[in-house]
Parts: C-alpha cells; sequence; structure tokens
C-alpha cells in the first residue's frame, strides 16, 4: 500500500515539474508532507499489525478454553453416566434388600408361629401326662426340635427282661394317647440299659444289652401301635449302655441310665438323618 501511495505521489510531482507548475520550494513542502503522511500510515498500519496479533493470540487462547471446556463437558458427561448407572444399581441393590426384609419378616413370622406351636405341644403333653409326671413314672423334656418322654425303666420291665408289666401298660397307654395327637411327628422309641452284663441265665435270649435294649424298645412300639398309633410314624432302636444320662458307678445312676427314651421328632428331620445315614 505504501509503495503504491509512493508511486503516485512521484508520478504526480513528476508531471507537476514536466509541466511547470510548481515550484522546487512547493515540491519539497508537498514531498514532505507526503513523508509524514506515509510514516502515519506506517505507524497506523503496524499498530494495526500489533492489535491483530494480539486479537490472534486472545483466539487462540480462546480456542484453547473452549477445547478446554469440551474436554470438561466431557468428563462431567460421562462422570453423570457413571452416577446414573450407579444409582440404578443401588436402587436395585435396595430392592433386593427390600425383598430380603421382607421375606425375613416372614421367616421370623413363621418361626414365631412354629415356636409357640412347639410350646403349646409341650405344654398339652406335660398336661395330659401331668399325673404320670407327679407319681415319677415318666418325665417330659423339650430341646431344639423335639419332645422327649423318658420312662422308668423299673415301670415297664422286670431286670432283665423284655416283656411289659401291666402297670407300665396302663402308663404307656396314656402316654399313646397323648401321641396320638401329634400327626406331623416321627415317634422314635429308644431302648438304653446300664453296664451290667445280662445275666447267664438270659444271655441265650440276650447275647447283650444291645439286644435288651432293642427288644424293649420294638415291644413299646408293638403295644403303642395296639392302643392306636400308628407304625409308619414308629422308629424303635437300642443304645444299649453307651448312651448314659448317669454314672454307673451307683445303684441312683445305673437306674437313671435303665429307661426307654420316646421322642417326638419333626418329619423333616427324620427324613435328613435317614439320607444321612444312608
Amino acid at each position: 500500500m505504501t509503495r503504491n501511495l509512493g508511486i503516485c505521489i512521484t508520478v504526480l510531482i513528476a508531471m507537476f515539474i514536466v509541466s511547470g507548475c510548481v515550484s522546487t520550494g512547493k515540491y519539497e513542502k508537498m514531498e514532505m508532507g507526503k513523508n509524514q503522511e506515509i510514516a502515519a500510515l506506517q505507524k497506523d498500519q503496524a499498530s494495526l499489525e500489533l492489535k491483530q496479533g494480539d486479537l490472534e493470540q486472545q483466539k487462540g487462547d480462546l480456542e484453547q478454553q473452549m477445547t478446554a471446556a469440551e474436554q470438561e463437558i466431557a468428563a462431567l458427561k460421562k462422570h453423570i453416566s457413571s452416577m446414573e448407572q450407579q444409582k440404578t444399581t443401588l436402587e436395585q441393590q435396595k430392592a433386593a434388600a427390600q425383598q430380603q426384609v421382607g421375606s425375613l419378616e416372614e421367616q421370623t413370622v413363621a418361626l414365631l408361629a412354629a415356636s409357640q406351636q412347639k410350646q403349646k405341644q409341650y405344654e398339652d403333653l406335660v398336661q395330659g401326662l401331668s399325673k404320670e409326671v407327679e407319681k415319677g413314672q415318666l418325665q417330659v423334656r423339650q430341646y431344639k426340635n423335639m419332645l422327649s418322654v423318658d420312662l422308668a425303666e423299673q415301670i415297664f420291665f422286670d431286670s432283665g427282661r423284655a416283656a411289659l408289666k401291666a402297670g407300665g401298660k396302663e402308663v404307656l397307654k396314656k402316654v399313646g394317647e397323648a401321641l396320638k395327637a401329634y400327626e406331623n411327628k416321627i415317634i422314635r422309641v429308644v431302648g438304653h440299659t446300664d453296664n451290667v452284663p445280662v445275666a447267664k441265665s438270659l444271655q441265650s435270649t440276650y447275647p447283650s444289652n444291645w439286644e435288651l435294649s432293642v427288644a424293649r424298645a420294638t415291644n413299646v412300639v408293638r403295644y403303642l401301635q395296639e392302643v392306636g398309633v400308628p407304625p409308619e410314624r414308629m422308629v424303635p432302636s437300642g443304645r444299649g449302655e453307651y448312651d448314659p444320662v448317669a454314672p454307673n458307678d451307683t445303684p441312683e445312676g445305673r437306674q437313671k441310665n435303665r429307661r426307654i427314651e420316646i421322642m417326638l421328632i419333626e418329619k423333616s428331620l427324620e427324613s435328613e438323618m435317614t439320607r444321612t445315614g444312608d
């Protein structure tokens, strides 16, 4: 631009000189003015170039800021997406936890009802056999999922014998009547003895306390069947001298060990015990 302006001025001056219309002093004065204008224009151009540089720098800074902002927005979107996924997961976990709480509450109600039922069964059994309990002919116990009626051996059997005595049958009939009410129970009858060996005169029939305890339990089961207890609900077994409840070194201890246990067991528990045995 400056170059073109200078060319134009030179051409004009030349035209004035050729035409002889301008004097030398005037020409110098005009040239000085034009030079000043050219310097001012050049100064303005330099200022504009500086401003252009500043603007380009500002543009670069803004572009960097925009890029950083876009990256930050992308990171925020990613974070929001992650938070939404976490929210969904937490909602699912909350729903599962609420379902578990509901299930546990139902189980608690069911367990409480079962516990109350078992307690009532125990109380009913004790009440039904209260006279026999008072006479010491039997003892009713409750533990875990079972009820147990312990029969004193001397009331039911003679020493070394397995046949039921008449007085024992009367008591056992009362026990059988009480057991009929528990249709959802398995009745396990277990014979127990002390550690005194079977008399030699009886060893041909009962070689050891094992056989004697099993025979006594079997005869109890047979009599309970006679008084109306369903046989499919009963299981006889014998433990001989190997499950004592008292030391065998005193007459009192041996008497406690000679007993018949009648246990009322949940059918599900009996099935589990049978599978374990298999």
